[in-house]
């Protein structure tokens, strides 16, 4: 893989904490991801989301447009924090966000922009999401990948891979090695959403989804090792 879309949930950034930012997991990540573009050559562009800090699709009793609009805005924070341990790690990073922050996020997300920071060896942080309501931030992944033509997309998650049932509820659940789209939309296994999964088919990129927790599997992924489930397009 040469260039990479690295999807992190909001929570993923949590750590062991029960909410909020695990400040030495995510330092520590961000080192383990730091590692992997030295030693690989890959380009990582990471797009965010905000679920640890707030949910817009869960606050049923608020509108929709300003729910959304404030699980943007979370995903500004999570960005920011990113960025700050990335550069004291010593990286070259920016944040790129649908929506800008003036004092806090001040990069508009431009397909060219990143574009040429990728190619010079800058970890590109976006957030934002689509800086659309009504749109997760994995249909935000899709399409970022599809504008920065990413080799894969890669969803980090708690699993160690996509299941037929949950593993955590059902000790004779299945782990998929691999799995075409049309099976897992046909099985209506929850990996992205519908849009998501549109985009991705349309750009005939790959989604794997892997234990991000696990050290070392980030590189294993983009070495092309096989880990976690892959879904490919078709």
């Amino acid at each position: 893989m040469k260039r990479v879309l690295l999807k992190l949930s909001g929570e993923a950034l949590q750590g062991n904490s029960p909410f909020g930012i695990d400040a030495d997991f995510v330092s520590q990540k961000c080192e383990e991801i730091l590692a992997v573009q030295k030693e690989t050559g890959v380009q990582i562009a990471i797009v965010i989301g905000g679920g640890n800090i707030f949910r817009g699709a869960f606050a049923p009793h608020m509108d929709r447009n300003r729910a959304d609009a404030m699980g943007m805005l979370a995903t500004t924070f999570n960005a920011a924090a990113l960025k700050d341990a990335f550069l004291q790690h010593g990286a070259d990073c920016e944040v790129y966000s649908a929506i800008t922050v003036p004092g806090v996020i001040g990069q508009q997300f431009n397909s060219e922009t990143v574009d040429r920071a990728l190619n010079n060896g800058q970890i590109c942080i976006l957030a934002g999401g689509t800086g659309s309501p009504f749109f997760s931030t994995d249909s935000a992944a899709a399409l970022r990948s599809l504008e920065l033509q990413c080799d894969a997309v890669l969803k980090a998650t708690k699993v160690d891979g996509i299941y037929d049932k949950d593993p955590e509820k059902h000790n004779d659940a299945i782990k998929f090695a691999s799995i075409t789209a049309s099976e897992a939309l046909e099985k209506k296994l929850k990996v992205m959403d519908m849009t998501a999964f549109a985009l991705c088919r349309d750009g005939n990129i790959p989604i794997v989804v892997f234990d991000f927790f696990h050290p070392g599997n980030i590189q294993r992924v983009v070495s092309g090792e096989n880990i976690g489930t892959t879904v490919h397009m078709e």
